[in-house]
């Protein structure tokens, strides 16, 4: 066999890049099973409280509207894993657009129409949607998202803190910012013969049929969950969401196939949401920039459903020396829908607040941002102790300033104008946890001289059908094309979903270990494959379930140059550059693609995306593409992203790292720290829209 060297980087184009733009594709809602009935989702109108009665008799007289579905005929739930899929089991409304009907009909159309007519009473209760750093209710949780420990502490903080010759003491707010992925929530469920098929839109679909089988009371080999082109979700659809859920019922109630589809308009109250923080840092330092005191308190908050708890202050566990720290974690349970994971969940949050509390830091002492942040390099985690496994961050500080040309600026605030518009520079650290899960995958021949590698993984447009091929084919000694790729369904071996940027890292290690030990099978053979050809299969359960006695983590450095309407207060990225050390690049074009969608996701969570919950009907103000506000192309003139060559031997066989999330980690702070630059004024609040910013320029 010949062997195209695939690595370091190839930028190998992705598979399914020509059926996403002709059409051929298929997602959740494309499947079209014959007699198929479509869904519409009814949310409650209140924030709190019960459904009393639900009239249907307007709605089933709707041409072509078949049933409607409530908790009074629904079938009937086992205990779910997850208790925001306890839909339509009893009269509760723990907040506004819970799920509280299901209209089904021979169209869309018809649905959505059945849907409006429905007249709905509740019995309403008080409710409370609003968070605040002293809400009465707010508690110290055991553990933030992730399992980490609510509270740690090393050494005196207060009293370093009291005794630090430069002390920084702000605190950081950010709105609520939700999940909008082109495509919506979907699912279609059909049953045949006691076997239920669903095809969701989702992150995993192994999670989804566990989710489905202990809902549904059905052992798993009775479920098969299909993914197989997914939309996009930001972290939205990596746990189960109750579309598959209410599709399976409705599906089950009715005999029939059933589409279900989020409209746009409920996905804010139905899908998670990043979690709106209040975040106090408190910093303090020598003059000669050393941090001696670290302290980061996160308030955040949870619904009634379930405790979700946003971990922004563990990034500070990471980030910067210092002999005594402080993070913690503290959450009030509201009337609103459960946060849930957002694209670099914890790391967006907390480390917008850290990094704009560094660069306050730099400006109190007169010293350069980013070399402060050189000087404050630790020489092992801080709070574990551990070595690193590799840490660029400082490399990538340097690269980052010389290509964006730096130490060229002018350091002083509000020095730069072009006419109207007012010109800064900022720049931001960028870190992310490297995890990894156990998976399975199997490789085998095809006895034409080709190859078919199975894993469940879910390409949710990052291209991980095209980098899962390379890996095999490094491993095989052949070219990429030469592999068939199969992905997307739970017949398929088990493998885990597509989140915490462990994708790659968790599936490939599964890929490369099953196509290695088929090449070695091929090696050894003799003669003619057999007829059935060779087949190999790979756990990597022993190899993830070790622990590592290193702190393995990507790092990265975000510049941006910006520029403020003095008259106005908009805000425009002019520039944007990242630098990033995560480990080794598998696909220099997936990779880009993925660096700066995650830097654009950030412009959005600096300038344009927040949502406040109305707290007299407590519902989200912003519920559609057009009151929530995400970055185009006109917001978006110059990106650049780069990295640096880690050669990292204690991650995986393909010595890489995650590379979906860290692009968004630092770049909110880097356009704050750029607006403040500009102006001269410091702004805490996310997002910076004209009207918060306009203020400080009068």
């Amino acid at each position: 066999m010949t062997h195209a060297p695939q690595f370091p980087g190839a930028p190998v184009v992705r598979r399914e890049a020509r059926d996403k733009v002709a059409g051929a594709a298929r997602y959740a809602a494309d499947v079209a099973p014959p007699d198929c009935l479509y869904a519409w989702p009814v949310p409650a109108t209140v924030a709190a409280g019960r459904v009393v009665a639900v009239r249907a008799v307007d709605a089933l007289a709707v041409p072509g509207v078949h049933t409607v579905l409530t908790h009074d005929n629904a079938p009937r739930l086992k205990e779910p894993d997850d208790p925001i899929l306890w839909v339509l089991q009893d009269d509760r409304v723990p907040h506004h657009g819970w799920p509280i009907a299901l209209v089904l009909a021979e169209s869309l159309e018809a649905a959505r129409t059945g849907a409006g007519r429905l007249l709905v009473s509740y019995e309403r209760d008080e409710h409370d949607v609003t968070l605040t750093g002293d809400h009465p209710g707010l508690y110290t949780p055991e553990e933030a998202n992730g399992g980490q420990p609510a509270v740690r502490e090393r050494g005196d903080v207060d009293r370093a803190l009291a005794q630090a010759p430069v002390r920084i003491d702000a605190t950081y707010r950010m709105e609520a910012q939700h999940n909008h992925p082109m495509e919506p929530h979907a699912a279609t469920a059909e049953w045949a013969d006691g076997h239920l098929t669903v095809h969701d839109s989702s992150q995993g679909a192994t999670p989804v049929r566990e989710s489905l089988a202990r809902a549904l009371g059905l052992d798993r080999d009775r479920i098969t969950v299909v993914s197989e082109h997914v939309g996009g979700g930001f972290g939205s659809k990596g746990t189960t969401r109750p579309q598959p859920v209410l599709a399976a019922m409705a599906a089950r109630h009715t005999g029939r196939p059933v589409t279900l589809v989020f409209p746009r308009n409920q996905m804010a109250e139905v899908v998670g949401h990043r979690a709106p923080t209040v975040q106090r840092v408190r910093l303090g330092a020598g003059l000669d920039g050393v941090l001696t005191a670290v302290s980061h308190e996160v308030v955040t908050q949870t619904s009634t459903v379930k405790e979700f708890v946003e971990q922004a202050a563990v990034p500070a566990r990471v980030m910067y020396a210092s002999p005594h720290s402080r993070t913690t974690h503290r959450v009030a349970a509201l009337d609103v829908p459960t946060p849930s994971w957002m694209r670099a969940p914890g790391e967006a949050s907390g480390m917008y607040a850290l990094e704009s509390a560094m660069d306050e830091l730099a400006c109190a002492l007169g010293l350069d941002p980013v070399e402060l942040r050189l000087r404050n390099e630790p020489e092992t985690e801080p709070d574990s102790g551990r070595p690193f496994s590799s840490r660029g961050l400082a490399a990538c500080l340097r690269e980052g300033a010389a290509r964006f040309g730096w130490h060229d600026r002018d350091p002083r605030p509000a020095a730069r104008q072009e006419g109207r518009w007012l010109l800064g520079t900022g720049v931001a650290a960028a870190t992310y946890p490297v995890l990894v899960s156990r998976s399975s995958a199997s490789a085998a021949t095809d006895g034409g001289g080709a190859f078919r590698v199975e894993v469940n993984a879910t390409d949710i447009g990052t291209g991980a059908r095209t980098v899962l091929a390379q890996i095999a084919a490094d491993a095989l000694g052949t070219d990429p094309d030469a592999v068939r790729i199969a992905i997307g369904s739970t017949d398929l071996p088990t493998a885990p979903l597509a989140g915490g940027s462990s994708g790659t890292a968790s599936w490939g290690w599964a890929v490369h270990k099953a196509a290695t030990e088929l090449a070695a099978r091929i090696a050894a053979h003799t003669g003619p494959l057999p007829a059935g050809g060779l087949t190999a299969r790979a756990d990597t359960e022993e190899e993830t379930a070790a622990d590592s006695p290193y702190a393995r983590h990507a790092f990265g450095a975000h510049f941006a140059e910006t520029a403020v309407d003095s008259v106005t207060g908009e805000v425009r990225v002019r520039r944007l550059l990242g630098v990033y050390a995560a480990g080794r690049i598998l696909n220099a074009r997936t990779a880009r693609s993925q660096f700066t969608g995650g830097m654009i996701m950030g412009i959005g969570m600096a300038l344009t995306e927040g949502s406040a919950i109305d707290p007299v009907f407590g519902d989200f103000v912003a519920k559609d593409l057009a009151s929530y506000h995400v970055p185009v192309c006109a917001d978006t003139a110059d990106i650049q992203a780069h990295w640096i060559d880690e050669d990292d031997r204690h991650l995986n066989p393909m010595g890489s790292k995650g590379i979906g999330e860290i692009g968004i980690v630092g770049t909110a702070a880097a356009i704050g720290n750029a607006v403040r630059h500009a102006t001269g004024a410091r702004l805490r609040d996310l997002p910076l829209t004209p009207d918060t910013v306009l203020p400080y320029l009068l």
